[in-house]
């Protein structure tokens, strides 16, 4: 029983702008698990800003790899996840590799993707967004019309006012397809953050994703009340405990795998966001077809996708789920429905 790790460099089709920052490349790391012939795959995603590194994850997965040494069956999910979680506070996103990799190899012995495993139709997998970065009217143009495909475009605000009217109005100017907005926290005063929502409404928009700050649950929850598009909790939510505490601020929750450990917690959150009576949308950081396919495998449980991380991609080293005419397309592959390439 191994856990082999490497670093890898995601390099991105274009510069990519949120609220707090541009980049052009993200960290990840790649995990193989390999036990009685068999490999899994999985994936550290980790974009600077949520504190994580290649250096930490190599570090946490060299534990890691210690642990599952003393594994007698893999199949165990529910013994060995909880006990890599336990190893530290954080690190969410190497943790998301292993049990990733593990669902991948249990997939394989069993001979079947995930979605049938958990009695999922794929057929129901929902379309998924294109996003667009903060970037100049003629970029975002340009992009708008890059993503024709597309049935939902995701498009990061939160700069400031003129940026986001602007963002929108170079949308508008070459397509009326249906948008989300993603502030990234980036309205901080409630008063003008419900203005901006108002105007918003009356240009097709179908929902507002984090739009104030992780710290002021209260001015978000002021707004839910009187916002005429449903917010989405992002920043709020990370792990299975934050689902209930945001369930009187926001209308749904982002889940996404390299925050909440990965695909076991992820389809945990989605059963108690459902008891709540909440929305669930699937969201990714930029990621390969490796991740990109785990997450794809919980995708017929959801309202709303945004797994196009996979294809802002100049190197996918995986080939997995396609988006076919904006739709999520899952393989019929064992596991998480990926094969390794280059």
């Amino acid at each position: 029983m191994k856990l082999r790790h490497a670093p890898y460099t995601l390099e991105l089709r274009h510069a990519f702008g949120i609220a707090s920052n541009t980049r052009t490349s993200t960290p990840a790391t790649l995990v193989e698990f390999e036990h009685d012939g068999v490999t899994g795959y999985g994936e550290a995603a980790m974009p600077p800003y949520l504190g994580e590194s290649q250096a930490t994850a190599a570090a946490f997965l060299t534990r890691a790899d210690a642990l599952l040494a003393s594994v007698r069956d893999p199949f165990q999910l529910e013994e060995i996840l909880p006990a890599i979680d336990a190893l530290a506070p954080s690190n969410t996103a190497a943790k998301a590799a292993v049990d990733i990799a593990l669902h991948d190899w249990i997939g394989k012995k069993l001979g079947a993707p995930w979605h049938r495993i958990w009695g999922l139709d794929a057929a129901k997998a929902p379309v998924t967004s294109f996003t667009i970065g903060i970037d100049t009217p003629e970029i975002v143009r340009q992009k708008t019309r890059d993503a024709s495909i597309y049935k939902i475009i995701k498009v990061k605000l939160g700069r400031d006012d003129a940026t986001d009217r602007a963002m929108i109005d170079a949308i508008r100017a070459e397509t009326d397809t249906p948008i989300t907005v993603d502030a990234n926290q980036g309205w901080r005063e409630r008063g003008a953050a419900l203005a901006m929502i108002e105007w918003l409404a009356a240009r097709n928009v179908l929902f507002i994703e984090q739009p104030m700050p992780k710290e002021q649950l209260d001015d978000t929850a002021w707004l839910r009340d009187r916002s005429p598009l449903p917010l989405i909790a992002d920043e709020n939510v990370q792990r299975l405990a934050d689902v209930k505490k945001v369930s009187g601020a926001f209308h749904g929750v982002n889940i996404k795998l390299m925050k909440c450990t990965g695909l076991r917690e992820a389809h945990k959150m989605i059963v108690l966001a459902r008891a709540l009576g909440l929305k669930v949308m699937l969201g990714c950081m930029t990621e390969t077809s490796c991740a990109i396919s785990a997450a794809a495998q919980l995708s017929p449980l959801v309202d709303w996708a945004d797994l196009d991380g996979a294809v802002l991609l100049k190197n996918d080293c995986f080939r997995g789920t396609t988006i076919v005419d904006g739709k999520l397309t899952l393989t019929n592959l064992p596991g998480i429905g990926v094969e390794k390439i280059g």
